[in-house]
């Protein structure tokens, strides 16, 4: 399995087009089949959404209202199955060297990380609401915080597929400009994190500092999605650092490059978990938990 490479230099090393290198190859398989792995996991996500909206359906307007957080869950699984379908794509156009199909690959593929990284964002957001500010929190349950979260995503796919066309111009800029994207909701995540553990710990008007009642449990939960969340993208922030560092490194030839790439990519594979595994625990369907109706969802 061998693509010709100096037919492609104009794809400037890009993680998926890591496929053309004889020697990256099984690491790149290797990747890919991990991510297809995770297929069931998002297919399971839509499925349980799917079953929850169709009793909200039923039930008119006496249901539960689907949370902010689970429609940011559910928006960031299409953009992970996108995502794979883009990797299957790329390793199709180099296995049968096809450049067309390499390139689409490549830009479904790089709608990813942004994305991604703005709607743990928006979900870590919406649980500092609920922990600092609950009365803001309940108002953006009603229908005009329901519209707000729906423009809000409708900039979030423009910004990703407007970043992932920006690939056809300039690489250099897509890969830098993400990297920054990344960092930023990492700060801003580690930020919410920060501020609601301090509003949990503070003791309340008329308590004694080391005599405070324990926080509510729904807030406390809020609390560990926005600590895993964090965790998860500087994890994939480092990686992202690794890939970039490497890639416009001109002390290592185009093998090397992406053999660390390849490696550094494997960071990023926690923050796809995170929210999908958060989902299904909150709706009881991991097995050895048992649903909890106190969720996080803090409806």
């Amino acid at each position: 399995m061998s693509v010709d490479s100096s037919s492609n230099s104009s794809l400037h090393h890009a993680f998926e087009d890591c496929a053309i290198f004889r020697k990256s190859i099984p690491v790149y398989v290797a990747l890919c089949i991990s991510l297809l792995l995770l297929f069931p996991l998002f297919i399971l996500v839509l499925c349980v959404g799917c079953q929850r909206w169709r009793k909200q359906r039923s039930a008119a307007a006496a249901g539960p209202v689907t949370s902010h957080s689970d429609v940011f869950t559910f928006n960031m699984v299409v953009l992970e199955l996108i995502g794979i379908l883009g990797l299957c794509l790329n390793f199709f156009g180099a296995y049968n060297n096809q450049p067309g199909v390499l390139r689409v690959g490549s830009l479904m593929a790089a709608i990813t990380v942004p994305g991604e990284s703005l709607f743990h964002l928006l979900t870590c957001v919406e649980r500092y609401l609920a922990v600092v500010h609950p009365v803001t929190y309940l108002g953006l349950k009603q229908t005009g915080g329901v519209r707000i979260r729906n423009v809000i995503i409708g900039c979030v796919w423009l910004l990703c597929w407007g970043l992932s066309s920006l690939s056809e111009f300039s690489y250099r800029f897509l890969t830098i400009s993400t990297l920054v994207l990344l960092l930023f909701s990492t700060i801003a995540v580690a930020y919410c994190s920060l501020t609601a553990l301090c509003v949990l710990i503070r003791p309340g008007p008329g308590e004694v500092g080391g005599k405070r009642k324990p926080a509510d449990q729904s807030k406390q939960r809020a609390l560990h999605t926005m600590m895993a969340v964090a965790g998860t993208l500087l994890l994939r922030f480092l990686g992202s650092f690794v890939a970039t560092i490497t890639q416009f490194s001109s002390d290592l030839n185009d093998i090397d490059k992406c053999l660390v790439i390849l490696s550094a990519a494997w960071f990023c594979l926690p923050s796809s978990l995170v929210l999908p595994l958060l989902f299904l625990h909150r709706a009881g369907k991991l097995p050895g938990w048992k649903h909890n109706t106190h969720c996080i969802c803090l409806k």
